[in-house]
């Protein structure tokens, strides 16, 4: 009976297990090269992180903007000449900044529905001749045709023609480099994730960021109206959508 219970206690039962923790256990990668490469994916999805949040501070500057347009044109009959291009341009700036961080936290819209069911090796060859074929000449192309795009307006002072006396657009188009820049890095990292994937089985880690779960945990925290264990409960049901979501999107746990 000793020995029985010796046993029990040493060897996991798989049979209890979660499929999809038991999965990544047995098939995550490990060792001091992929710590490495781990820290190197993590670095590229840093910087991508940092412009997506400091492009994310530009929407405040468009809210507020637009907010102002309004009061001075439907209160104090004041419109405002070139409010159309301030708002485009800080809305096209940070869509464009924030694309390399969309793309390394996965959250660009699929819009192939037999991605989900490809095992992770298929998922990872479909995406390795993507990026290669559409993706890298299409960003560098963007990124190449765009510097020079951006050089010429800041060589001239290029002002916008839609109003009479626009405002500057050179920095504006400064932007269509930059974007194009951050989305050849985190390509270099996704096309890197790929080719882990094909030699593992298993998707590269990626760096976590904020995501809807935290702000449920935060509201539910602060309840006054829900006890200790539903507050629980709750949170373990959410954060289980958001995993089943996410897994789904990734073609769910590895096949054993």
């Amino acid at each position: 009976e000793l020995t029985t219970r010796a046993r029990s206690n040493a060897t996991p039962d798989f049979r209890s297990a979660d499929p999809l923790n038991l999965a990544r256990t047995i098939h995550a990668p490990s060792g001091p090269g992929f710590m490495n490469t781990d820290r190197f994916l993590h670095a590229i999805d840093g910087i991508s992180t940092f412009a997506g949040k400091a492009a994310a501070w530009l929407t405040m500057g468009l809210m507020l903007l637009v907010c102002a347009e309004g009061f001075k044109r439907y209160i104090l009959n004041m419109p405002t000449a070139w409010i159309f291009d301030a708002s485009n341009m800080l809305y096209g700036a940070a869509f464009m900044v924030a694309g390399a961080y969309t793309l390394a936290q996965n959250g660009h819209v699929r819009g192939d529905f037999l991605y989900s069911s490809m095992r992770p090796r298929t998922q990872a060859g479909l995406d390795l001749v993507l990026y290669i074929v559409f993706f890298l000449p299409g960003i560098a192309a963007l990124a190449y045709a765009g510097f020079f795009y951006a050089a010429d307006a800041w060589r001239i002072n290029e002002h916008s023609n839609v109003t009479a006396d626009g405002p500057p657009v050179y920095h504006f188009k400064a932007m269509i480099p930059l974007a194009g820049a951050l989305l050849l890095l985190q390509g270099a990292a996704e096309i890197a994730r790929c080719i882990i994937c094909l030699k593992t089985g298993v998707w590269p880690s990626r760096l976590k960021d904020v995501s809807e779960i935290d702000v449920v945990e935060e509201q539910l925290a602060h309840s006054e109206h829900v006890d200790e264990a539903a507050r629980k409960i709750a949170i373990e049901n959410a954060q289980g959508i958001e995993e089943s979501a996410r897994q789904r999107g990734m073609g769910g746990a590895p096949q054993l």
